[in-house]
């Protein structure tokens, strides 16, 4: 064989390792009611801060815990334990999109993302206002 297709061969194989290691960390998102159905099983659930709900963070006690309460996309609301700190801006956030899996009552997230709102959202309406 020339060099040439060994190293297309390799670089083929490398690219089907990596096609296969992205589809298995490929996941759709849930809801907690499916994280419930499925225990030890991570999940990805979207849901919005619950707002009536304490946002609990002590530093002085526990710099890496934080929890709340979050309503998923059909309406269950959860309470939420992070073991990291707690997010700049958090309490802005309009959707949370969390990783993780429930234990028992809790649901606890090893990641998460927040869609925080465009800080040209406001500037938008006030030009459309104008007209």
């Amino acid at each position: 064989m020339k060099r040439g297709h060994i190293i297309a061969m390799i670089v083929i194989a490398i690219g089907i390792f990596a096609l296969f290691s992205a589809i298995g960390d490929m996941s759709r998102y849930s809801s907690f009611k499916d994280s419930l159905e499925h225990p030890g099983e991570s999940v990805k659930v979207v849901g919005v801060l619950s707002k009536e709900k304490p946002v609990v963070y002590e530093p002085e006690v526990d710099p890496n815990l934080f929890s709340f309460h979050m309503l998923d996309q059909e309406g269950l609301e959860k309470r939420v334990v992070m073991n990291a700190a707690k997010p700049q801006d958090f309490n802005k956030s309009e959707k949370i999109v969390l990783t993780g899996q429930m234990v028992g009552e809790n649901f606890v997230a090893s990641d998460m993302l927040l869609k925080c709102p465009s800080k040209y959202k406001d500037e938008e309406i006030y030009i459309r206002s104008e007209i």
